[in-house]
């Protein structure tokens, strides 16, 4: 979607290349950052829930796997690297029953066996979109979804 501020697409895929930037260049030097191993967002922490966002003073070593999991549609290749990474490097430290767990620091030695809804929910929802575009598609399919994104003055392929 896009208005006459932005294109949305873009400004979600331009932050995730953000967010992976700065791991890769890894200024404040965190074991395990790097291209397969990204993602900063609001998770738990060594100190207790934290934002984490790319910054010297919003970094805590803290790679949130939701990040890069629900930055799927917009950076698959980079998305599916840090997945794959995770699961097959790091394994049961980083990934339950459920799915990945919320966070974790390999600086600290950090692994908590932590879900949150906020992180399930949207990874798999995301991968989805990713896949088949099922829950966008159903969500812009509503009548009453077109009609008030046209009046807000969305454009978008749905709304034609």
């Amino acid at each position: 979607m896009k208005d006459k501020y932005a294109n949305y697409w873009e400004e979600t895929k331009n932050h995730t290349l953000i967010n992976r930037a700065w791991c890769i260049e890894n200024p404040k030097k965190y074991k395990g950052y790097g291209p397969e191993s990204w993602g900063l967002t609001a998770s738990y922490s060594v100190k207790g829930y934290a934002g984490h966002a790319p910054g010297m003073d919003k970094d805590l070593g803290v790679i949130s796997p939701t990040a890069a999991l629900s930055s799927m549609p917009y950076t698959p290749e980079f998305s599916m690297q840090a997945m794959k990474q995770w699961y097959n490097d790091l394994g049961n430290k980083v990934y339950g029953e459920y799915g990945f767990y919320d966070a974790f620091s390999e600086t600290d030695n950090w692994f908590p066996k932590r879900y949150l809804a906020i992180d399930q929910g949207p990874a798999v929802v995301m991968m989805e979109n990713y896949k088949t575009g099922l829950l966008w598609n159903l969500f812009m399919s509503c009548p009453e979804v077109k009609q008030g994104l046209k009046k807000l003055g969305f454009e978008s392929p749905h709304l034609k």
